[in-house]
């Protein structure tokens, strides 16, 4: 239960490291990752019972609505055990084109009291060409994986979309769906890819690599991750163009650069550059979700993030019109035991 979790676990995790967040953050993936580096852990984690409430979207079967967002396993190296923690579909990377280490430490900061996290990770990651060998070696997947793509630090804006298509050719054969991310606040200048012209430059090129690339199942579906800071004109701009060229659903949201609803112990760190998620973001994500539903129908299923610390929490998203949900912060704050509770939650309700 979330209670026995937040007592023991909780305390203990959030205590490792020096109390450090990162490295807490890099033990636990450690541990994850070992857990499944063979093929018989893996074989032994396949056979855990895990929550099930199928739901087909854009093609794929997943095995209950509630995913990983992406940062959490930024190199692919857990996917086995995600599964086995009851995670219907996994969200691997952001990874990059150019292997990165990402913004100087310390760059990761957790607001207890807030149920937050402020982050300024800068894409850390080993590379596309690295997590495509991850993938090759790992073999099929226990639940459907996602790869979420971003821009190098080191490739100027307008060399993105020679970076994001780099990273999608090699990744492509491993991917059930691909996340466009231009919505991280830690990379300078990618929120300016959710400009019109510049988000349709790289959706034609990233469409029509897959449309070429595409086997007797079709193309793989491709999604674009947008910020919960942007306007309503400026996602229908989004959503126009994501319709126009093809693009198969919206995830909303990424990150926060505001501020609001923090609680009064952890405004001393309100002044930390970087994303904001967790609680405060919540309604903001929430009413992004609505807008996209509203605007685009059936036309761009949306997976909704942000802020779900509880199975109400992904109620309201399910009831603003979210198919799919993804836990980061909630993960990081209610443990396993809240993946499988919003599962069985959505299962009663759907």
């Amino acid at each position: 239960m979330r209670s026995a979790y937040t007592a023991l676990t909780r305390k203990a995790l959030f205590a490792s490291g020096g109390g450090d967040p990162e490295a807490a953050h890099h033990r636990t993936i450690r541990i994850l990752e070992q857990a499944g580096d063979s093929p018989r852990r893996r074989a032994a984690l396949a056979k855990l019972p895990r929550p099930s409430a199928p739901t087909t979207l854009f093609g794929i079967r997943f095995p209950n609505p509630v995913g990983l967002a992406a940062g959490m396993d930024k190199d692919a190296v857990a996917i086995p055990a995600w599964g086995a923690l009851g995670f219907g579909f996994v969200e691997v990377g952001t990874v990059t084109w150019h292997p990165q280490p990402g913004n100087p430490a310390p760059r990761l900061f957790r607001l207890v009291e807030s149920e937050a996290i402020i982050n300024r990770m800068g894409f850390n990651n080993r590379g596309a060409q690295a997590m495509a060998a991850r993938l090759a070696a790992l073999g099929p997947a226990p639940v459907p994986v996602g790869i979420s793509l971003g821009k190098s630090k080191v490739t100027p804006v307008s060399g993105a979309t020679e970076d994001y298509l780099n990273s999608l050719k090699v990744l492509l054969p491993y991917a059930d769906y691909i996340a466009v991310n231009v919505s991280s606040p830690n990379t300078p200048g990618l929120r300016s890819l959710q400009d019109r012209s510049a988000l349709d430059e790289l959706l034609s090129a990233l469409r029509g690599h897959t449309v070429a690339a595409a086997g007797p199942g079709g193309p793989v579906p491709l999604l674009v991750k947008i910020a919960p800071d942007l306007t309503d004109d400026a996602v229908a701009e989004v959503i126009e163009v994501c319709a126009t060229r093809g693009v198969a659903g919206i995830i909303a949201t990424n990150t926060t650069i505001s501020r609001g609803g923090l609680a009064p112990s952890d405004l001393s760190r309100a002044g930390e550059a970087g994303g904001l998620s967790g609680r405060p973001v919540h309604a903001m994500a929430v009413r992004t979700v609505a807008f996209v539903v509203k605007e685009a129908g059936d036309a761009l299923p949306v997976i909704g993030v942000g802020g779900i610390l509880d199975p109400d929490d992904a109620q309201r998203m399910f009831d603003a019109g979210a198919r799919l949900v993804q836990l980061y912060t909630g993960f990081v704050y209610g443990g396993p035991g809240l993946v499988r509770r919003i599962a069985r939650a959505g299962a009663a309700h759907r």
